[in-house]
Order: structure tokens, then C-alpha cells, then sequence
């Protein structure tokens, strides 16, 4: 069939379907060509021994070296572990960082008691009450759980407290007008209005709990990520170490685009 020739400066028009699919393919695209630059990028260096012989290894050695702690159960037991840690201080300090940031981002008297506290904690890294965590609680799993959970804690509490606290009062003024009931305003207001902000603070602490992970499991452990980078460390085998630093990646990776996925079906309504 022949096809139309269209008047001089005018485009042939495109179906709204046939864009859509286009703009999937290429945001499909971009994170493989991103991570193909990575790679050639990485592969150049370890061949250039910009850092000396073997000190950086190349993809491919990493992949040979994840392999074989694969292949012995090292990994395995190690991701384990380190998923049960991050897993379990990260619900703890989201959890308490929700809570808090809600009261003080609807209370501005309570937030005049408790937001000066946490801006004199927040420059406290979670690496600094490693010893005093182990002097207090030993090297148990209760002392890590503590480390991630202050880290998540304080990063999950102001992305809340900012977004509880920028909801218009005169949502909150109309519903208490028409005799809306305090426990209806709070799921049916500051719930859906809050939402994206609680979204963007879980993904920003899900990051964090990986982070206050590596600080935790330097503080005694014996199994673990971080404690397995630390024993790679001191015999030199950067790739183990890389093959280590690889797996934190995907994990962080994997639990923002898990959040992220939720937010999207959960807080529908928000385009952000």
C-alpha cells in the first residue's frame, strides 16, 4: 500500500502508543549503557594498573571471585547475615522515625522540644557509637541493630517531620470544620498527604542502613559483608574486596527499587 505524502512542513504524526513504547525503551536503555561505561571504565583501569599490578582487579576476576565464595557458601552465609542486620535495624529506626516525625511535624510544640535533640545528634555518625554501643552491649547482635537502627532513625525522622509539617493547615482546617473525627483526619489527611515524603525517607534510609551496616559489623562480628571486606583486607585480596563492595551495590540498588516500586503502587495519587 502506498503511503501518504504529506504537504511540505508537516510531520507524519505518531501514535500516542507507539511514544510510550519508545520512552520505555530508552529508560530501559540508559541504566545498561550506564553500567556498560562503568565496566569499560573499571576493565581500563585494572589494565592500566593505575594503582599498581593486582590492586585492582578487572570485572571479570571479581565475577571469578564471587564465584568461588559463592561456591563455598562464604557469600551466602555472609549476605545472610548482613540482610538480617540491616533488615531488622532499619524496620526498628523507620518505624520510630515515622512515629516521631508525625508528632513533631503536626505537633510545633512538640517539635520545638525534640528538633533541636535531633539536630544536635544528626552530625554524629553511626560509626562514632561503635564503642560506646559495644561497651554498653557487648558484641551481640542487639549493639548493630542499635547502630542501624540510630542511623535510620534520624534520616527517616526529618524527610517525615518536613513533610508532615508542609501540609497545608488548610487541609486540616476544613476537615475539622466539617466534624471530621481526629483518627479519620490523620489516615484520611495527613496520611495521603505525607505519604510521598515517607516514601522518599524510606528509600534515603534504606541507604543509610547498608551504610551503618559496614560501621556495625567493624565493631566485632564474624560474619558479615563488612567483616568479610575487612578479612579480605588485611591479606590483600582486593578481589574478594571488590567482589564485596559489588554485592553492597546491588543490595543498596535492590532495596531502592523495591521501595521505590511500592511507593509508586501504594502512593498512586503523588506524581512525584
Amino acid at each position: 500500500m502506498a503511503r501518504a505524502v504529506l504537504p511540505a512542513g508537516r510531520r507524519e504524526a505518531v501514535p500516542p502508543g507507539r511514544t510510550v513504547s519508545r520512552r520505555k525503551v530508552a529508560s530501559a536503555g540508559a541504566p545498561l549503557v550506564s553500567a556498560g561505561l562503568v565496566l569499560l571504565l573499571w576493565w581500563a583501569a585494572a589494565r592500566a594498573g593505575v594503582l599498581g599490578d593486582g590492586l585492582v582487579p578487572t570485572p571479570w576476576q571479581t565475577l571469578k571471585a564471587a564465584h568461588t565464595m559463592g561456591a563455598d557458601g562464604t557469600m551466602v552465609a555472609d549476605l545472610r547475615a548482613s540482610l538480617a542486620r540491616a533488615g531488622q535495624g532499619f524496620a526498628y529506626g523507620a518505624s520510630a522515625g515515622i512515629a516521631v516525625g508525625f508528632l513533631t511535624g503536626h505537633r510545633p510544640g512538640v517539635a520545638a522540644l525534640v528538633s533541636p535533640v535531633m539536630s544536635f545528634l544528626r552530625p554524629i555518625p553511626a560509626i562514632a557509637l561503635v564503642p560506646l554501643v559495644t561497651a554498653w552491649f557487648g558484641i551481640g547482635e542487639r549493639a548493630k541493630h542499635l547502630v542501624i537502627a540510630y542511623a535510620v532513625f534520624l534520616a527517616v525522622w526529618l524527610y517525615v517531620h518536613d513533610g508532615v509539617a508542609r501540609i497545608p493547615a488548610d487541609y486540616l482546617r476544613a476537615a475539622r470544620t466539617l466534624g471530621v473525627p481526629a483518627w479519620r483526619r490523620l489516615t484520611e489527611v495527613l496520611l495521603p498527604a505525607a505519604a510521598p515524603s515517607v516514601v522518599a525517607a524510606l528509600r534515603y534510609g534504606a541507604g543509610l542502613a547498608l551504610l551503618a551496616l559496614v560501621a556495625a559489623e567493624l565493631g566485632g562480628a564474624q560474619s558479615g559483608i563488612a567483616y568479610r571486606l575487612q578479612v579480605d583486607g588485611q591479606f590483600l585480596r582486593t578481589d574478594h574486596m571488590f567482589a564485596g563492595l559489588v554485592e553492597l551495590g546491588l543490595l543498596g540498588l535492590a532495596a531502592d527499587a523495591l521501595i521505590a516500586l511500592a511507593g509508586r503502587r501504594l502512593v498512586h495519587w503523588s506524581t512525584s
